[in-house]
């Protein structure tokens, strides 16, 4: 678990993906959080289902890099987004993160706090050396984000731009 003045990064087990999944407000209850409508796209649900559970319950790998992470607003006491790995660090010690924000806590800084938070914990990690992320070419608040955090730009294919930070 990481903490920010405002935010608890909580990484989810295996059991509680499953009932992230459900979106029936089981997790929240489970970690005593007030009810988040989250919206889980299709494109997460399918990952949720055919890479990330697959690997979280896979001894073999560290499930840290594998699973969601509930970012929770300490004062709201709410569930406000997530942030994931995709994957554990590779031959070069790269790592890819994804995120996104509930849509009633967007504008509020969380997500930027977040990036900050997870990427200083990626920093102590012997094994990572560069974070990369992909974001839309119009989703001018997801790559603020990174920008904030010091990622650079360093290139685009179609409408996705391309944004890493090196340690």
């Amino acid at each position: 678990m990481l903490e920010t003045d405002r935010l608890i990064l909580k990484p989810l087990t295996h059991n509680q993906l499953l009932k992230y999944i459900k979106d029936d407000h089981s997790l929240e209850k489970e970690l005593n959080l007030l009810p988040t409508k989250k919206n889980i796209s299709t494109s997460l649900h399918d990952a949720l289902a055919q890479t990330i559970l697959p690997n979280v319950s896979d001894r073999d790998k560290d499930y840290l890099y594998h699973t969601l992470w509930a970012i929770v607003s300490k004062p709201d006491n709410r569930m406000v987004g997530d942030i994931c790995f995709v994957g554990e660090p590779d031959a070069e010690g790269e790592i890819e993160i994804g995120y996104g924000t509930y849509e009633e806590f967007r504008g509020k800084g969380f997500m930027t706090e977040a990036v900050g938070r997870i990427v200083e914990w990626a920093k102590l990690q012997p094994k990572v050396k560069s974070i990369f992320a992909t974001t839309e070419k119009q989703n001018v608040a997801s790559y603020s984000i990174l920008e904030k955090n010091h990622f650079l730009h360093i290139g685009e294919v179609d409408d996705m731009l391309s944004w890493k930070i090196t340690f």
